[in-house]
């Protein structure tokens, strides 16, 4: 049985969980060929079929990340797409290899910054945090993406603020700790008391950096 037969909408579906049982299966037995057949059924005709791919892809990628980390470039790809789907997918799926193609991700931090500045909720808080993962791996990464990962934090919804602070947290050293700080600091009046205490953990976190 080929793999795609195996996805949601082959079986008509409109739920997620053959895609997730689907994922568990391929990272438990490590299918790279289904893996493979998975990534080039990204452009598919069929939407649904391009949706549940991305699905399962980023699944695996929460499990198994180094299965999926070899096809970064289809990844990247995705976040050009038209259809909102692929983008948000193949940002999630860049955030879960983000640690293991670092090098990759930051040569295309451009394209990554800019999905961000023009994405969904989704893609934003992923790309968020792909960067951050990025920027922790290498001093000269965190020098480069710090003040886009800090502009952000100046301008996020203050609802999104702690999340996106507690996931940049991992690209926090000596050289950004009073920036990071002193940022969450001029966002405190905007926060919730529940917000502000989430705030001040990451700012005490930050402090031991």
């Amino acid at each position: 049985m080929s793999v795609l037969e195996r996805l949601a909408s082959a079986q008509g579906r409109r739920d997620d969980v053959p895609n997730q049982e689907l994922a568990r299966e391929l990272a438990r037995s490590r299918d790279e060929e289904a893996i493979r057949e998975l990534v080039a059924h990204l452009h598919d005709r069929d939407r649904k079929i391009q949706s549940d791919c991305i699905k399962t892809l980023y699944e695996i990628g929460y499990l198994a990340p180094e299965l999926i980390a070899p096809y970064v470039d289809d990844f990247l790809s995705l976040l050009h797409s038209r259809n909102n789907r692929l983008v948000w997918g193949g940002m999630i799926a860049l955030a879960t290899i983000a640690h293991l193609q670092a090098p990759a991700l930051f040569e295309h931090r451009q394209e990554i910054q800019r999905a961000i500045d023009q994405g969904s909720v989704i893609t934003v808080d992923r790309g968020i945090r792909a960067l951050a993962t990025v920027a922790a791996q290498d001093a000269a990464y965190r020098r480069e993406l710090c003040p886009f990962l800090l502009a952000h934090l100046q301008t996020c919804r203050p609802k999104d603020l702690p999340a996106r602070a507690e996931a940049v947290l991992i690209a926090v050293d000596e050289a950004n700790q009073s920036a990071f700080i002193g940022t969450l600091q001029q966002r405190m009046p905007d926060m919730s008391p529940s917000q502000a205490r989430r705030l001040r953990k990451v700012m005490a976190a930050a402090e031991k950096s």
